[in-house]
């Protein structure tokens, strides 16, 4: 009898990489094959994640205004220039004069206690809550302070407040001493938020993108010659451009600090 021999069994060549089994994930049951980067790149993003990247580009228009937990720098101070408002609006009109001249950054007062009318001058708000200087405060320091923080923010509004009233006030006493202005110009009354304002959007305007940065300053920046123009009040006017200017100043430092507050996450 003739025994039957059995065919020879093909030598199974390996699968090259890439292709099933290839991995060796034919060979042993249970082991997982490995994603190729074919597969990482259509992996589906999970909803949860999804959903938070959606809610980052939905607009918000609440985060205009301030907020205790969002920005406590610029809502304790609106809150102050709400109750300083009310003052000036019901009190006394003989107690708001006396509050008002003695807060007032003229430069009598600027030579006997300079600390005190610097910060105290920006206690009040010209033209009440309703001004459009304290309008530009609540938008713009809320703006300036979801990006750089609270801290960072009163050290634009001061710089701003205090650099702009100083090289006003300052050139009106050598003007005395000089016989060019009467001694009643050393009594003038100077008071409110406007300056710091000022720094604020030059400042803010450095973090903007261009085509908001550059319709902010061309708008404001022409409100402010209208008004320097108009000569209604040609120092405070003046004060206002160097505060303005003195927010552009500060570009370089204030895009560092956004920066780093993104990279610390905070932004």
């Amino acid at each position: 009898m003739t025994q039957r021999t059995a065919p020879p069994r093909e030598t199974a060549e390996p699968s090259p990489q890439g292709a099933p089994g290839g991995d060796g994930s034919g060979l042993l049951d249970g082991v997982p094959r490995q994603r190729g980067p074919r597969e990482a790149v259509g992996t589906r993003v999970p909803e949860p994640a999804l959903a938070a990247g959606s809610r980052l580009c939905t607009p918000r228009p609440w985060r205009l205004l301030p907020t205790p937990t969002g920005t406590p720098f610029t809502f304790g101070y609106a809150i102050v220039l709400c109750v300083t408002s009310l003052i000036t609006a019901y009190a006394d009109p003989a107690l708001v004069h006396a509050l008002l001249q003695g807060s007032s950054t003229d430069v009598t007062h600027l030579v006997r206690m300079p600390e005190l009318v610097l910060i105290g001058s920006a206690l009040w708000v010209a033209g009440g809550v309703t001004s459009p200087f304290a309008i530009a405060f609540v938008l713009v320091l809320t703006a300036l302070e979801r990006r750089l923080g609270g801290l960072r923010t009163a050290g634009v509004f001061l710089l701003g407040h205090v650099l702009a009233t100083l090289a006003t006030e300052v050139p009106v006493g050598l003007a005395v001493l000089a016989g060019h202005l009467p001694d009643s110009s050393l009594h003038r009354l100077d008071y409110g938020v406007s300056f710091g304002v000022a720094a604020g959007i030059g400042a803010l305007a450095g973090l903007l993108p261009l085509w908001l940065r550059l319709p902010l300053l061309a708008g404001f920046g022409w409100m402010l010659l209208q008004d320097l123009l108009a000569f209604t009040d040609p120092m405070t006017n003046w004060g206002h451009l160097i505060a303005l200017g003195i927010g552009i100043a500060t570009w370089p430092v204030v895009r560092r600090w956004y920066a780093t507050r993104l990279g610390t996450g905070g932004g």
